[in-house]
């Protein structure tokens, strides 16, 4: 599969019950209900080491030794965001009032606007690897298809010709682009609840800031800062690069029905139960896109009915190891780029 697949539609009349049908299958096997202990038992863990993690560097003091425990916090960042995600997508708890409070406090732990990620990650869901309609494909930076490649200006043009090469560097900027981003959809009035949002936000950069001058010399809590936040972003984009980069992109009236539409975009990463908590269940992204409100314990069990679902349909159900996903990834950005290599970039 390129980048550039067009995914056409079946037949009208011929699948307008599938998922219906799929969502029974489902809710049979009780895998809808919620979880509330084993999200007691993660959040418990994910907040002690989240607090553990800045006594450490309490503890460690005016010593490099600190820049340690500034990797160790970049993957506790990572796995607050994943807790984020699950309440947003009210996994967590099922009223809506909950789920929110739930996400803005971890969102407000990581510096995240939870009302702008919300936003964008529900527009998303909706139209996974849409080119004009999904916000994931945005050609800010980099180009995700040909025809981007070809209308690029800027830093996209510049960039998007060995941006296979340089996305996993860039990903150093990923925690940066998270808090950046949070701020600037501040200025946009249809945002729900942008003073809260913004409170926390500069809540969080205050205290961050404050914390780390506290307890280290200047030099070093730069030095931290950078480390911390460059690890994050790798954590942060190697978490999402596998699910949707490479596979088909739709583009103008594509639309498959919505089991073909979140199947055929996403992909799935094989796996054991460490990967399942270092990617947080997202590995398991054709089941989380077709029930996003599944709790992610559950994604695992349901794997095999979906997959065995999908094949009785014929349709493709794309499973590949972490490796793989991210070779595949890279090489549909380079793919993407081509045109740009062949053009001259103005300097």
């Amino acid at each position: 599969m390129t980048t550039n697949t067009t995914v056409h539609p079946p037949p009208s009349g011929t699948s307008g019950s599938d998922f219906a049908r799929l969502s029974r299958k489902i809710a049979d096997a009780g895998l809808l209900g919620r979880r509330p202990g084993y999200y007691a038992v993660r959040i418990t863990v994910v907040v002690a080491l989240y607090v553990g993690g800045w006594a450490a560097v309490a503890l460690i003091g005016d010593s490099w030794w600190a820049l340690t425990v500034a990797g160790f916090l970049a993957v506790v960042f990572g796995q607050v965001a994943l807790l984020a995600h699950d309440a947003a997508h009210r996994q967590v708890f099922r009223r809506r009032r909950a789920s929110e409070v739930s996400g803005r406090i971890a969102g407000a732990g990581i510096g995240m606007g939870y009302g702008w990620w919300q936003d964008k990650h529900t527009r998303h869901h909706a139209n996974p690897n849409h080119e004009e309609l999904d916000p994931d494909l945005d050609p800010n930076l980099l180009v995700w298809s040909q025809d981007q490649a070809r209308a690029a200006k800027g830093l996209p043009r510049l960039i998007g010709r060995w941006q296979a090469f340089l996305f996993f560097p860039l990903l150093t900027l990923e925690g940066f682009n998270l808090h950046v981003s949070s701020v600037k959809a501040l200025a946009n009035r249809s945002l729900k609840h942008r003073t809260l949002d913004g409170t926390l936000l500069f809540a969080h950069f205050a205290a961050y800031l404050a914390v780390l001058l506290w307890l280290l010399p200047p030099g070093m809590a730069i030095a931290f800062l950078a480390v911390h936040q460059c690890l994050f972003g790798v954590y942060l984009g190697s978490l999402f690069a596998p699910n949707h980069k490479g596979m088909p992109i739709l583009t103008g009236e594509d639309r498959p029905d919505f089991l073909r539409r979140q199947v055929l975009t996403s992909r799935n990463v094989r796996g054991g139960r460490f990967t399942d908590i270092a990617l947080g269940g997202l590995n398991h992204q054709i089941e989380h896109h077709l029930f996003p409100s599944m709790p992610s314990p559950n994604l695992r069990k349901a794997r095999p009915i979906v997959r065995r679902y999908c094949e009785e349909l014929g349709v493709e159900y794309v499973e590949t190891g972490l490796l793989t996903s991210y070779r595949l990834a890279l090489a549909s950005l380079h793919q993407a780029g081509a045109p740009l290599r062949h053009a001259r970039v103005p300097a």
